[in-house]
């Protein structure tokens, strides 16, 4: 089974998706005219302001559901990973991914605005398989990443999520008292107790429904991610003379100069690119599912929200973590050989002997270690369950919004709400007991699934939210609140904007 789904994830995360990612990003970049550059001033501005309403959240709000779906292990765990397989260099490629995802988020977070729809209860519903309907007329192929994404937000994702809460937890609790492990019945029988009171705690909040989703991420994502950039500058400070050295890695490795890492370059882009996605989301359709609940006056504005939150994530999170990793030299890279017909990892850096690529989460956690010593585990430990617990909680909501749009008019089923809501709960357990390396690659096929299908439709139904973006420009020069009328600028099926 490992090696089926290692073939398969080979083959959906192959060097066609790794340019399809970069490309898309560096198009969008040229047809919006770089606004994550032009736009970056009205983007922190529209961040903080906004209201909410009965059907829909507040634009920072839905800001917060966005992050806390996009803020998970990827940004803790999975950079080490990257560092792990594309050495120093992956950093510099992830960093490439975040500039050029900005506006791959703007697009795709516009047209979930422009094609929201209310559903039976009366809230603000959208994401790509409603755009995908309204905007190419394939209702299919809308289905089909509906359906995808319940998957893979509902039973594929969350395992990884867990499995890294679980892992470092269980890092923590053994190795500071091992009597206590003892007592539970050794290390796996702990990540088993962890998974089930995460379990626990997941459902008291998901059965409360959207917004005690967002009144949750919002209260706990900017505490969760202030706390750990700190935490990377305090770091840095304590080993600055190590910070021009750490630079220097990152960018000749990233071209293939430097003497020990420049053989890996190619592992280089496609892990940076890998993880960067995974982390920041962009392009992969998550995000566009919290932009739609939004309630704003015109779509370009959560556009800019949701092109503010890559940056958030992939320049100060993510960067932070690099960081934390590359100043302290806790890090393993690992070039991938063949050896008798088979593929084996070679070391090219062992900063942390005895650790694998899929222990990321034990890397940062080793970093902090390093410099603050008796605590440094336990925080990251807490840093990556408020990460990992929040990301779970906003898969959930994706996984509901594609279960209410294969539902159609109709309100979802309760059966079938319940049937969801234990399947991500009963994933969660699986994952904080099963091995990494399966959860990081179940995860990893969700994520690439839903890329294909979603980045594929927006490179084909971007110019609603192009339209949208000139239109909010124009009415911002007249100096006037931007409002939105899509049958003036020529879009159809914004049934919504219409009505209203």
């Amino acid at each position: 089974m490992e090696a089926l789904l290692n073939w398969l994830n080979g083959i959906i995360w192959s060097n066609a998706l790794i340019a399809l990612c970069l490309g898309a990003g560096l198009w969008f970049s040229f047809r919006t005219r770089f606004m994550q550059v032009r736009g970056f001033a009205e983007m922190c501005r529209l961040t903080v302001t906004g209201q909410k309403s009965e059907a829909g959240v507040s634009s920072f709000q839905a800001l917060a559901i966005s992050m806390a779906g996009r803020m998970g292990i990827g940004n803790i765990a999975g950079v080490a990973t990257a560092v792990a397989y594309g050495g120093p260099g992956a950093v510099f490629w992830m960093w490439v991914m975040g500039f050029l995802g900005a506006s791959t988020s703007y697009i795709e977070s516009s047209l979930a605005q422009i094609y929201k729809e209310k559903d039976a209860e009366g809230r603000y519903r959208g994401g790509p398989a409603y755009y995908i309907e309204k905007a190419m007329g394939l209702k299919w192929y809308a289905m089909a990443f509906a359906i995808t994404t319940i998957v893979a937000t509902g039973l594929l994702l969350p395992g990884v999520q867990a499995n890294a809460i679980a892992d470092s937890a269980s890092n923590v609790l053994c190795g500071g008292d091992p009597g206590l492990c003892a007592a539970a019945g050794g290390m796996g029988a702990m990540k088993l107790w962890i998974g089930l009171g995460v379990a626990a705690l997941l459902a008291t909040i998901i059965f409360g429904g959207i917004r005690r989703i967002a009144t949750f991420a919002e209260v706990v994502v900017p505490f969760m991610a202030a706390g750990f950039i700190l935490m990377a500058v305090v770091v840095m400070i304590l080993n600055a003379d190590k910070v021009p050295d750490m630079f220097a890695d990152i960018f000749s490795s990233a071209f293939g100069a430097h003497a020990a890492f420049g053989a890996i370059i190619g592992q280089a882009v496609a892990w940076g690119v890998k993880r960067g996605i995974y982390a920041n989301e962009a392009g992969q359709g998550t995000g566009p599912h919290a932009a739609a609940a939004a309630e704003v006056s015109h779509p370009a504005k959560q556009g800019y929200v949701q092109a503010f939150a890559i940056y958030f994530d992939t320049m100060l999170v993510c960067t932070s973590t690099a960081f934390l990793l590359l100043s302290t030299g806790m890090y393993n890279t690992f070039k991938v050989a063949t050896k008798d017909g088979a593929e084996v990892l070679e070391a090219v850096y062992t900063g942390v002997p005895g650790l694998l690529p899929s222990e990321g989460a034990q890397f940062t956690q080793a970093a902090v270690e390093s410099v603050l010593p008796g605590w440094g585990a336990g925080f990251v430990a807490l840093a990556l369950f408020f990460f990992a617990f929040t990301t779970i909680m906003a898969y959930y909501y994706m996984a509901e919004t594609n279960l209410t749009y294969v539902a159609g008019v109709r309100k979802p089923h309760r059966l079938a709400i319940l049937l969801l809501r234990l399947g991500i709960v009963g994933m969660v357990v699986f994952g904080a007991y099963h091995n990494a390396a399966i959860a990081w690659t179940l995860g990893d096929i969700g994520v690439g699934l839903m890329a294909w299908l979603n980045i594929v439709a927006i490179l084909i139904v971007q110019k609603p939210a192009l339209l949208a973006l000139r239109d909010y420009e124009r009415q911002k020069k007249l100096g006037v609140e931007p409002v939105f009328d899509p049958e003036a600028l020529g879009i159809r099926n914004a049934h919504f904007w219409k009505r209203r």
